[in-house]
């Protein structure tokens, strides 16, 4: 049976890598924009959380809610060392990504994204 929603535990830092954030999502697409243009007030927002540094793909939430909890309570080494080994320069893994979607997806630059069935980060 197909699944209709993936769901992703994300690390995002911020520019000078030394802030990161741990959360979940089943829209990285948005919920990254939402985070690169400080459309969501809290932590993020503070520390100018805007790149997306590592993530992880599942099939159920369940399963992205448990790793998310698993890697928050990590030491900040491990989770340096897990950035490395799958992003070594720490690139922004959404460059890109909102060249094209702006014309694509208008609901970005309004913010008339629907959320109700949206898992949110953390």
């Amino acid at each position: 049976m197909a699944r209709d929603h993936q769901y992703y535990t994300c690390i995002m830092a911020n520019k000078w890598n030394t802030t990161i954030y741990i959360g979940v999502t089943n829209d990285t697409h948005y919920r990254v924009y939402q985070h690169k243009n400080k459309l969501v007030e809290g932590f993020t927002s503070r520390y100018n959380i805007n790149k997306l540094v590592y993530y992880e793909e599942y099939d159920y939430i369940d399963d992205a809610i448990y790793r998310e909890k698993q890697l928050k309570n990590w030491h900040r080494r491990w989770k340096i060392n897990l950035i490395n080994k799958f992003n070594p320069g720490w690139k922004d893994l959404s460059d890109g990504w909102y060249d094209q979607a702006l014309t694509c997806h208008p609901e970005f630059i309004s913010g008339s994204h629907n959320l109700d069935n949206q898992e949110t980060l953390k």
